[in-house]
């Protein structure tokens, strides 16, 4: 069964105003949820959706993009799957940012999280998340967006529970540092892999390209 779209409310309520107005470091948070519907427009939540595709019934009522922006955070702040069950619970901001205010059980649980996140690296749609949210930082502003793909690119999340072989987990992580060189130098991933002469790095796959 394929997850529905995912459209939680644009504009503030007053609890979220207030939650937003006693946010004074943690700016992500307010950015995440202010951009979360551009970031997770309907065209890029059901390109998501096809990381269900081959699910069983009764596997994919949660929308993706509701586990994604946790992956984001996650991501951005070097936390582990236990510690977010315990953020969505204890954490106002991890609740605005999600759409479960005041919500006494997870919006999904730990096995979700990591089931999503598997799929996710597999289908190489991790670097397509980070993308798609340092394009809308850029685009919107309220974050730094070579600070967001710093963070998230370096983030050791991506390497855990990966389920490629050798040559496709050799190529991402080589992918992964040629994105944060052209995210300092301010040119794009393909130029600075033909200019390091590895042009194989273009390629969704290493080892079908080798």
């Amino acid at each position: 069964m394929r997850p529905h779209l995912w459209h939680p409310p644009i504009e503030l309520s007053a609890t979220e105003a207030l939650i937003i107005k006693r946010i004074k470091r943690a700016k992500l948070f307010t950015f995440l949820r202010l951009n979360r519907s551009f970031i997770f427009n309907d065209e890029f939540q059901e390109e998501l959706a096809t990381i269900f595709k081959d699910s069983t019934v009764g596997q994919g009522p949660i929308p993706p993009a509701q586990i994604a922006l946790a992956i984001i955070l996650q991501a951005y702040l070097g936390i582990s799957d236990d510690e977010v069950i315990e953020e969505m619970l204890m954490d106002q901001r991890w609740q605005l940012v999600l759409d479960c205010l005041n919500c006494e059980t997870p919006p999904f649980s730990k096995a979700t999280l990591v089931r999503f996140r598997n799929r996710l690296i597999k289908k190489e749609l991790d670097q397509r998340l980070i993308d798609r949210t340092v394009e809308i930082a850029k685009q919107k502003g309220g974050f730094g967006s070579s600070q967001l793909k710093a963070a998230l690119d370096s983030s050791p999340l991506w390497g855990a529970g990966k389920v490629e072989d050798t040559y496709n987990l050799l190529g991402h992580a080589l992918r992964k540092a040629v994105s944060m060189i052209a995210a300092v130098q301010g040119r794009e991933p393909a130029e600075i892999a033909l200019e390091a002469g590895a042009p194989i790095l273009n390629s969704s796959s290493l080892k079908t390209a080798t």
